[in-house]
């Protein structure tokens, strides 16, 4: 795309299907891997992951040829069927539909990939809900509640 620049950032947020602590450590380190190579064969750039058990941090630089929903779709189902394939799960895994994707300017980028790889220290201080209802309150974005992830808090 010729004469096309952009500056793009992105930190997605998605969660396990049913919010189910299903993402282990004994994996967690391949499944980020995997993910971020989604990501660069997408001509983005992953800065930042962090898997939960219930839930991922992903911050990206976009490519302006791939819409977020379509690198949503492709990270999701990508790193389910790895998942699914090297069977470190019992059963079927999957991601919750959906996704909380929040834009930031350049000058944020170090924030945001320490929030991101800090993750298991914040959680100690909040739940994920009162972590993405914040996101929603943050960023401004009107937001029906029963359109939102499944709690199980």
């Amino acid at each position: 795309m010729a004469n096309t620049y952009t500056q793009l950032y992105v930190q997605f947020v998605f969660s396990v299907k049913n919010r189910e602590n299903l993402i282990k450590e004994s994996f967690r380190d391949e499944l980020e891997k995997i993910m971020c190579g989604i990501v660069t064969n997408h001509q983005c750039k992953p800065y930042a992951v962090y898997c939960n058990p219930d839930h991922t941090h992903l911050f990206v630089g976009m490519h302006p040829t791939i819409a977020p929903s379509k690198l949503m779709e492709q990270v999701k189902s990508g790193s389910s069927k790895w998942l699914n394939e090297k069977k470190y799960l019992p059963g079927k895994f999957s991601w919750q539909d959906g996704f909380g994707a929040f834009t930031y300017s350049k000058s944020h980028i170090d924030q945001v990939v320490k929030y991101v790889l800090n993750q298991p220290a914040h959680h100690k201080k909040q739940s994920f809900r009162e972590e993405y209802l914040s996101f929603l309150h943050k960023f401004e974005i009107e937001y029906d509640e029963k359109y939102l992830f499944e709690w199980y808090d």
